[in-house]
């Protein structure tokens, strides 16, 4: 009709095409309206084009929109008059199909670009004379001194000409112990060479839960003792058989693999402190260690294909291998002989087909006889239930804490019976393996248990590894780590068609302040693995983050949105679920990734090579090289330029500058669109800065000036122009003398401080203070913003235009 006709000219008009509007406002009287901002604002709220575009192209790709948005809405009459047809009854019965035809191929579409895998791909051999200097420091855990593999580490790292000082952990030493023995053993003022951890060759269950092994909470307790110490050095981290390169590759330790997510957290928050992980085989480790020292001394440590350092290591009898994250859409099950590109170093081709999903695009596992989901009254679980009841599941047993006291489980229950479904909701904790035998055990007979999703287990809030007790890490393992174990054995001699574990890309990829999360993931991913070698169903799926709640809260939803992971429909996320159960896929990445966003944040401390062979990361990169490439000698200096030009500066103009660039990148953290909504003597924390952002700004201000500054620089200064004060005072100021005394009434606080030689305690202290810091900053640290005629001294055009805007009220 007139109203889409409209509509089609309006879409035109928007592409570029010129449109003759007049005849439609005839008998009207229309008026232009101004744009929503002011012309001269360098704030837009429209999208540049970041290409030029042929308008012919854009005509074409009009008309096929309105084309399809005639199909989509099954607008038989609209689609007869675009093909010129008089009968419409010829289109009756195909433009439903075609309607149907276009959703699923835009369903399609969007499901393989939300579905990635991890590969292996080889690097460059280490020189065989690559030699370590300096000391370092080999931590084993208690009751393995004299184990061959440890004694044959320690012998390779002497033989490359490292000197060795061996600490030794006990199981169950919290980090205030080990502080403590490393400031007794070491000298801290000593850079070492290297930290070498084989804690994680413990990973025996810990006595505080099933599932939680001993290198894992010692892994935890030494990194935060690094930290708390100041002692200088990388930490690696090596495991024996934690990690599968390809199907011929068994995972024979899963609790080792959790070492791996909780360091890729610690790579993203402390990335100083952070040296690599490197995993060996399980059976002959010993010709393995040969490549250690080459590793560990950053030789050979860029893949082949030019990348940046690798981290991520698996070191195997073909070679050394690095992780990749690539795109895996569905269609290449069509090939499974022909696309093998994405095979791993050393594998077959015939291995490699086996190890392509089986099943063609869109065919979807369908479920049959008691379906268990755990979790499955929370948002996750009923998101599952409701696809899974559609589809005609015959029963559905839902476990949760609550049961049927869960909130909102009543409305589930008759939501789900409505579609045809037989429910059972069962109050159980599958941490708690007992009682989730005994839910195992009341699966009626006619209805015998068939699948599994494990849904259970969510995150926390992001918190740096420093601010974690070890009750925080064990909460948060056991309800994801310790229920799938239980799952896992007791279901082991059952017949199952599928074995699902709800995981997430916190533990491909590390998320930043999410150690415990990470690692609880990565472990689930590891179990899958092992089940699959064993010949047992398994699915292990990395999520992002899911629309509808579920996975994540509201807070961290806005984070990972922020960073440019979106939230997916529970719908098509649940296909992509049945889909991978259908294929018998191990484990697989679903996740919708905003590359352009995600990028930068990822890969603020340097490029990170798991990312290389993804399509939109690699054209991000490249156009990044060729701009670093175009601008590398005006960059080369640029902290020192900046230094030499604030120094020239007088002192008031100095610090208004620096009071700038504090704003202009903390408006950067936050994500705001002008710095305007940064005010100078506003404390960062309520601005909404927390302990990850607070990391992320004093590491732009550190690239900035080229000098690294502490880890708690934003609290120990908590609003931009207290900031600003502090890095002038100690960047552009000449060196002083001796510093004076302490002002009266606080030696006191001076020499409690000093007293204090518990890490925790000097901690909790330097928390009090900053908290103080924070009150003062309100009451006596007021916006204090230039006057005119102080901007107008040293002035450039660009500020006269602010000021102008600024004045004018048009900013």
């Amino acid at each position: 009709g007139l109203g889409r006709f409209y509509a089609s000219l309006g879409e035109l008009w928007v592409r570029g095409v010129e449109v003759d509007w007049t005849p439609a406002f005839a008998g009207h009287a229309p008026k232009s309206v101004e744009l929503p901002t002011y012309a001269f604002q360098r704030q837009h709220y429209w999208l540049e084009p970041s290409r030029e575009v042929d308008p012919a192209s854009m005509e074409s790709d009009a008309v096929d929109m309105e084309f399809w948005d005639t199909v989509e809405g099954e607008d038989l009459e609209g689609l007869a008059e675009t093909l010129g047809l008089a009968d419409q009854e010829a289109l009756g019965e195909v433009l439903p199909a075609l309607s149907s035809w276009r959703k699923g191929r835009q369903q399609r579409s969007m499901l393989d670009n939300w579905r990635y895998r991890v590969v292996w791909r080889p690097q460059a051999l280490p020189a065989a004379d690559a030699g370590l200097d300096g000391t370092w420091l080999v931590v084993i855990p208690e009751g393995h001194e004299d184990d061959g593999f440890v004694q044959n580490a320690i012998g390779v790292l002497q033989a490359s000409g490292a000197r060795i000082s061996e600490f030794t952990v006990p199981a169950g030493a919290d980090r205030a112990e080990l502080a403590g023995r490393l400031v007794a053993e070491l000298d801290t003022d000593e850079p070492l060479g290297g930290i070498l951890s084989l804690l994680a060759l413990n990973d025996r269950d810990s006595d505080r839960s099933p599932g939680v092994s001993c290198g894992l909470l010692g892994t935890v307790a030494l990194a935060q003792a690094l930290d708390d110490t100041g002692l200088h050095g990388r930490l690696w981290c090596v495991t024996r058989g934690a990690v599968s390169t390809g199907p011929d590759d068994i995972v024979t330790h899963p609790a080792r693999a959790a070492v791996w997510g909780l360091a890729r957290v610690i790579g993203l928050d402390t990335p100083d402190r952070w040296g690599g992980l490197v995993d060996l085989p399980a059976t002959d480790g010993a010709s393995g260690l040969k490549q250690l020292p080459g590793l560990l001394a950053g030789v050979g440590t860029a893949d082949v294909n030019g990348g940046g350092r690798e981290t991520e290591f698996a070191v195997r009898p073909a070679g050394i291998l690095g992780r990749r994250m690539v795109r895996f859409p569905v269609k290449l099950s069509d090939k499974r002989s022909d696309n093998l590109a994405d095979k791993p170093s050393g594998m077959s081709s015939t291995a490699a087909a086996a190890a392509e999903p089986s099943s063609a695009a869109g065919d979807l596992w369908q479920p049959r006889g008691t379906v268990l989901i755990t979790g499955g009254t929370g948002a996750l679980g009923s998101h599952v239930a409701r696809a899974l009841a559609r589809d005609g599941a015959e029963h559905l047993l839902l476990t949760s804490r609550q049961g049927s006291d869960a909130p909102g489980a009543a409305e589930l229950r008759r939501e789900l019976t409505e579609l045809g479904c037989r429910v059972t909701i069962a109050p159980c904790d599958v941490a708690d393996r007992a009682a989730l035998a005994a839910v195992i055990g009341a699966v009626p007979g006619d209805l015998p248990l068939t699948a599994v999703v494990h849904t259970a287990g969510a995150v926390d809030a992001a918190r740096p590894l420093a601010d974690l007790s070890e009750d925080d890490v064990v909460a948060l393992l056991r309800a994801k780590v310790t229920g799938a174990l239980n799952l896992d054995e007791l279901l082991a001699d059952h017949s199952l068609e599928a074995f699902v574990l709800f995981s997430s890309g916190a533990g491909v990829w590390g998320n930043g302040g999410q150690a415990p999360y990470a690692a609880a993931n990565a472990h689930l991913d590891a179990l899958a693995e092992r089940r699959q070698a064993q010949g047992l169903p398994a699915t292990s799926i990395a999520w992002g983050a899911w629309a509808g709640g579920g996975m994540v809260d509201v807070t961290v939803a806005e984070q990972l949105s922020r960073r440019g992971v979106s939230p997916m429909e529970p719908e098509p996320a649940v296909r992509a679920l049945r889909e991978a159960v259908a294929g018998r896929e191990t484990t697989l990445v679903v996740a919708d990734i905003r590359w352009d966003r995600f990028v930068p944040a990822y890969c603020a401390h340097g490029h990170r090579p798991l990312l290389d062979e993804v399509p939109e990361v690699r054209q991000l990169l490249d156009r990044q090289r060729a701009e670093q490439t175009a601008g590398a000698e005006e960059r080369s200096d640029a902290p020192s330029a900046l230094l030499r030009e604030l120094a020239e500066l007088p002192e008031a103009k100095r610090v208004r500058r620096l009071v700038g660039l504090v704003r202009t990148h903390a408006r950067a953290v936050l994500g705001h669109a002008t710095a305007d909504t940064v005010k100078a003597g506003q404390a960062f924390r309520d601005m909404g800065f927390d302990s990850l952002t607070a990391v992320e700004l004093r590491n732009r201000l550190g690239a900035d000036f080229g000098t690294k500054l502490s880890a708690t620089v934003v609290f120990d200064y908590p609003t931009p122009n207290a900031l600003a004060e502090h890095l002038n005072a100690e960047l552009l100021r000449p060196a002083a003398g001796p510093v004076g005394a302490v002002p009266a009434g606080l030696e006191q606080v001076e020499a409690a401080l000093r007293q204090a030689t518990d890490p925790a305690a000097r901690q909790a202290f330097a928390d009090g203070l900053r908290a103080l810091l924070d009150t003062w900053a309100d009451i006596g640290d007021s916006p204090q913003e230039p006057t005119v005629d102080e901007e107008l001294i040293t002035a450039s055009d660009q500020d006269m235009f602010d000021l102008i805007d600024r004045e004018l009220g048009i900013s």
